[in-house]
């Protein structure tokens, strides 16, 4: 705001500084608005990232997940990380993997803390999706720290050298589920950002394979997309310690 001041010989009072000029006025908007943007982007910062203060845990629900249609059992905390996206990091692609082994075998392994990583999910051959690490979390699954910050990581039971093991349901599970994500971030339907786990930078690993079929898969993606298949965030009941096979 100006300060007041006396007016000088022909002034008129309407400009004598007795009341606040329109330019203290533009001046004193200016700063507000400067002000106040701080403030949002203070504020922001802070709604991200509170839950980092000593002895602050964001909340969450036992047993929520963010696909209703979803079984929800927990990995071990140590292969993932917890974040609060996409507000801390921006979630713009789906990698498919393969998991070299059975729907259990690949539960098993994401509850290891020993093994070091782990999906958000598990598609059953039967089509059964079990949710493991909530999207709003960093899994450790990608190989690739860029990518598990930005991605959602999706298994499939299997191995990569039977085609038999991808199963129609698998097919059109996994494909409701994908649906879903790509709404939720924006996430165009596309095979730049929706890949395999051998198409990460730097991975050493070759699923989902040759057998798995690009073209089918993304057909279903859309046409799930096209659908409005819904699958928002649910409780899918209490956590089971032993899955069916």
């Amino acid at each position: 705001m100006g300060t007041k001041r006396d007016a000088g010989p022909g002034r008129s009072a309407a400009g004598s500084g007795r009341g606040v000029s329109r330019r203290g006025l533009l001046i004193g908007a200016a700063a507000t608005a400067a002000a106040a943007g701080t403030a949002v982007l203070a504020r922001d910062e802070l709604e991200r990232a509170w839950w980092r203060l000593p002895g602050v845990d964001k909340p969450r629900t036992p047993g929520e997940v963010d696909y209703a249609h979803a079984q929800w059992i927990s990995a071990s905390e140590a292969n993932w990380r917890r974040a609060d996206r996409p507000a801390e990091y921006a979630v713009d692609r789906i990698v498919v993997h393969v998991t070299q082994g059975s729907y259990l075998s690949a539960v098993k392994v994401f509850q290891d803390p020993g093994h070091g990583a782990a999906a958000h999910y598990v598609v059953r051959r039967d089509g059964h999706v079990t949710q493991m690490i909530r999207e709003l979390d960093v899994a450790f699954h990608a190989g690739n720290r860029s990518y598990n910050e930005r991605s959602v990581g999706i298994e499939h039971e299997g191995f990569v050298d039977r085609p038999q093991d991808f199963t129609a349901e698998m097919y059109r599970a996994s494909a409701r589920l994908a649906a879903v994500i790509c709404e939720r971030y924006g996430i165009p339907v596309d095979r730049e950002h929706i890949v395999g786990h051998v198409e990460v930078p730097g991975a050493d690993h070759t699923d989902p394979g040759p057998h798995w079929d690009w073209d089918r898969y993304l057909k279903l993606v859309r046409a799930a997309r096209r659908a409005g298949t819904t699958g928002t965030t649910g409780t899918a009941g209490t956590e089971t310690g032993a899955p069916r096979a």
